[in-house]
């Protein structure tokens, strides 16, 4: 668990970013009905969690910079013995003080009335503008007090929060790298257990039962809905009905992370239903290992964000060109993008609080430059779906991803899901252990 104290210097440093004559708001994420009067599992906003570890809705945190005496204010709840008789237990304003450092806590009821005065002589205000129209009318309804009151400055300027805290973000911590490999290693467990249990004549919804008894019982949660996709299924990308057959010859696509103190893993193997690959599945696997290990040697200190990318699209090119599915000089199959008639997607993207986590790809029209403490997922895939008539039937139905999450080191990459099995060999010796 991370603790309070670098939540602090989080707060801290944001205000710093900010400046004196500045005001932060943040909000927490609402309670979200299923149907009825039934509700998700509460998920709190990752910027609010990234600057709090708060894990309750009906919140807004106020930042004050003042020099050396930056404050921290908390709005929440406050406690209510028969409320937590049927939701559990809440922090409450002492809790808010006692256990999240808070510098002060006011209930939340109390928001309205004392935010104007929070933002009397302050010339900004950062919050996630844009984000949530009702907060945003909330906002403009605090200013309009503050402007009607006569020798009172008003801010005049509402600025994201977004660019700053999302850089924040960005760059991991040790205490965040540690949850991560916690997330990583317990999505290692479950993606191991599919394929020691999977066998022709299951359905794919159990294997997707498989996976969250495996993220539960290790005090997870999914990080997304899981996909398992088994064979033309394997060709949607963002397929996640989970119902069918596993047939006898399929190739099984599953894309499941875990997520740890709401930082997660995204990790995804194909693997053969029956525990063997056929010639086909084992060329076209090969294309996509062999792209994913010359991805992920590029995921190093000052490598860009688009030197893995290219390099993805190259031996994906070479591959496919080799196995007669792409024809022509590979240099101009890459000029043309001939590459996305089957890879049609990124090789990867910025992993943390988010699945897909904030952070700009570019800085200043050019792609950015890969620094320690960066996570990324390397993810290449190839997929022809049924429907590819201008495709050999031989190779139609066959969809396939490989996804590892990659930290950037000064010395390399730092695959913090490198436990998982993913060479033929070895996908195939632990299935038939």
């Amino acid at each position: 668990m991370i603790k309070q104290a670098e939540y602090s210097r989080r707060r801290k440093h944001l205000m710093q970013m900010a400046g004196p004559d500045s005001v932060v708001v943040l909000s927490a994420a609402p309670e979200r009905f299923r149907n009825n009067d039934t509700h998700y599992p509460y998920r709190q906003n990752s910027d609010f969690h990234y600057l709090t570890g708060f894990n309750e809705p009906e919140a807004v945190l106020v930042l004050l910079p003042e020099g050396k005496d930056c404050r921290s204010i908390l709005f929440c709840r406050e406690r209510d013995a028969k409320r937590e008789m049927w939701d559990g237990p809440m922090a409450g304003l002492e809790g808010a003080v006692a256990d999240f450092k808070m510098d002060e806590a006011f209930p939340i009821t109390e928001l309205d009335k004392r935010m104007p005065a929070y933002l009397e002589e302050r010339d900004k205000v950062y919050y996630g503008v844009g984000h949530d129209t009702t907060f945003d009318q909330q906002v403009i309804a605090w200013l309009n007090k503050v402007r009607g009151k006569k020798g009172v400055h008003a801010p005049d300027e509402l600025v994201s929060v977004d660019h700053d805290l999302h850089e924040m973000r960005l760059y991991k911590s040790r205490a965040e790298i540690s949850a991560m490999r916690k997330s990583a290693k317990v999505a290692v467990v479950a993606h191991e257990h599919a394929m020691q249990t999977c066998r022709p004549g299951m359905n794919e919804a159990e294997i997707h039962a498989g996976l969250l008894q495996n993220f539960y019982s290790r005090h997870c949660r999914p990080s997304y809905e899981p996909i398992v996709g088994a064979g033309n299924n394997g060709c949607i990308l963002h397929y996640i009905a989970n119902d069918q057959p596993l047939n006898d010859g399929d190739l099984l696509l599953i894309d499941a992370g875990a997520e740890y103190d709401c930082y997660a893993s995204d990790v995804t193997r194909t693997f053969p239903v029956n525990g063997r690959f056929s010639a086909e599945q084992k060329a076209l696997y090969e294309v996509v290992l062999e792209t994913q290990r010359a991805a992920i040697e590029k995921v190093s200190a000052g490598q860009q964000w688009i030197d893995v990318q290219n390099e993805s699209i190259r031996v994906t090119t070479e591959g496919l060109v080799e196995l007669g599915l792409l024809k022509g000089k590979v240099d101009e199959l890459i000029e043309q993008e001939s590459h996305k008639e089957f890879y049609v997607h990124n090789v990867g993207h910025w992993l943390g609080l988010d699945v897909h986590d904030v952070g700009d790809y570019q800085v200043d029209g050019h792609s950015r430059a890969l620094e320690p403490g960066m996570v990324m997922t390397v993810e290449p895939g190839i997929y022809i779906a049924n429907h590819r008539e201008d495709v050999d039937q031989r190779w139609r139905g066959i969809g396939i991803r490989i996804e590892d999450n990659v930290l950037v080191t000064k010395n390399g990459p730092d695959v913090l899901t490198g436990d998982l099995v993913k060479t033929i060999d070895d996908i195939e010796a632990l299935m038939a252990s």
